[in-house]
C-alpha cells in the first residue's frame, strides 16, 4: 500500500511511499481508511515546526479519520469486522500520575498518531482497540473523519469554558478549530463573533459568515468600535483564542472583560506581554488539549443533532496524490478543512 510520509526534516519533504500492509497485534484491529482530515498540526508537521522534531523520519502523518475494521486481532472483544470507527489519537501510556487519575490527554508519556507512529494518510492502519470509538449509523463517512476535531473542540467549549445561554463569545481565528468552536458556543446558547486577519477575507471569514456568525477582520476594523457594539463596551464573556499565534493572547486579553474567561486552544508559541491586567481583571486563563472519550461522545451527539455543520465545513476538492496543493492552500487560508479520500492509496 501506499502512505503520505514526512520524509525530511525542513518545510516540505511529504512523498508518498509504498509500504507492507500492518499486520494487527492480538489487542489490534486492521482499519480500512476511508477519508482523513488535513489537521493544523499536519501543517506543522508539512513546515517542520519545532514541536515535531521528536519525530523519527520517514513517519506516515494524519490522525483524523474514519474507516471500517477488516481484521481484529485475537484478544479483541469490542470490535467485530464492518464495524465503523474513529481513533482517540492521544495514547496514554496508562500507568504515569495523569493516566491513573483519568486524564490521558495529558499523559506524560503520549504518544500521538502520525507523529510517534505512523498514521492515517495511508490505506489501512493497525489501532489498539481501546482507542476505538464507534461510529453510528446515520454518521456520513465524510463527516466521521472530522469527529476528533469536533471532539477537541467540544471538550473546549462543554468542559473548560463557562459559555453559557446569552454570553458574548469571540472566537479568534477562523480555522478548523475556530469555525468548530464558534459552533459549539452557539450551541451552547453563546453569542458567537468569530475574527480573523486579512488573509481570512478569502475564504474562512466568508465561510464564518455563511454559518451565520458576525466577522471581524482584526487587520482593517476597528475592535473597540465592535467591542463597544456588540458588548455595550464591556468586553466579551468569553475569549477563544485559536490563532496559534503569539499576538492571540494578547488580542484576547484586550477584548475579555474583567471577570471574563479566555480560553486557548491552540500552540501560540512564545509571546511577551504585559500580564497585570489579567491579575487586576481577574481573568480567568483557561488552557485546553486534546479529547477524552466523553469529548468523543458529544462530538457525535453535536453531529447527529446538527448544532455542527460538516456539509458547510468540510472542503474535498484535494487529494493525497497532490497533497501539496491543499497543505499550501490551507497555510495560505485558501480552505478551512480538507478532508482526503484515502481509497485512492489503496
Amino acid at each position: 500500500m501506499r502512505g503520505l510520509a514526512k520524509t525530511g526534516r525542513g518545510s516540505g519533504a511529504m512523498e508518498l511511499v509504498e509500504v507492507d500492509r500492518p499486520k494487527p497485534a492480538p489487542d489490534e484491529v486492521l482499519i480500512e481508511v476511508e477519508y482523513a482530515g488535513l489537521c493544523g498540526s499536519d501543517a506543522g508537521i508539512y513546515q517542520f515546526k519545532p514541536a515535531f522534531e521528536r519525530m523519527k523520519l520517514p513517519t506516515i502523518i494524519g490522525h483524523e479519520y474514519t474507516g471500517h475494521i477488516i481484521e481484529t486481532g485475537d484478544e479483541v472483544t469490542k470490535f467485530d469486522s464492518g464495524d465503523r470507527v474513529v481513533e482517540r489519537p492521544i495514547r496514554g501510556c496508562g500507568d504515569c500520575y495523569q493516566c491513573e487519575m483519568g486524564e490521558e490527554n495529558v499523559c506524560q508519556n503520549t504518544a500521538i498518531t502520525g507523529v510517534d507512529h505512523d498514521g492515517a494518510y495511508a490505506g489501512y492502519i493497525a489501532v489498539p482497540e481501546s482507542e476505538l470509538h464507534a461510529v453510528p449509523e446515520g454518521v456520513p463517512p465524510r463527516h466521521a473523519a472530522l469527529v476528533e476535531p469536533t471532539a477537541i473542540c467540544a471538550r473546549a467549549v462543554i468542559e473548560n469554558s463557562r459559555v453559557r445561554s446569552g454570553d458574548r463569545v469571540l472566537v479568534a481565528g477562523p480555522g478548523p478549530m475556530g469555525i468548530l468552536t464558534a459552533q459549539i458556543a452557539d450551541a451552547q446558547g453563546g453569542e458567537v463573533v468569530v475574527a480573523g486577519i486579512g488573509q481570512d477575507t478569502t475564504y474562512r471569514l466568508p465561510l464564518a459568515e455563511e454559518l451565520g456568525y458576525p466577522t471581524i477582520n482584526i487587520e482593517n476594523d476597528d475592535l473597540s468600535a465592535y467591542r463597544a457594539e456588540l458588548t455595550d463596551g464591556i468586553g466579551y464573556d468569553v475569549v477563544f483564542d485559536t490563532t496559534g499565534h503569539p499576538s492571540g493572547l494578547t488580542m484576547a486579553t484586550e477584548e475579555v472583560r474583567k471577570g471574563g474567561q479566555i480560553v486557548i486552544e491552540s500552540m501560540t508559541g512564545e509571546t511577551t506581554m504585559a500580564y497585570s491586567p489579567l491579575v487586576r481583571g481577574e481573568i480567568d486563563l483557561q488552557c485546553t488539549y486534546g479529547a477524552m472519550y466523553e469529548d468523543f461522545e458529544r462530538a457525535l451527539r453535536l453531529i447527529n443533532t446538527g448544532d455542527v455543520d460538516h456539509d458547510t465545513f468540510l472542503d474535498d476538492r484535494f487529494s493525497l496524490l497532490e497533497s501539496e496543493e491543499a497543505f499550501e492552500a490551507f497555510l495560505a487560508g485558501e480552505t478551512c478543512k480538507p478532508v482526503f479520500d484515502v481509497s485512492v492509496l489503496r
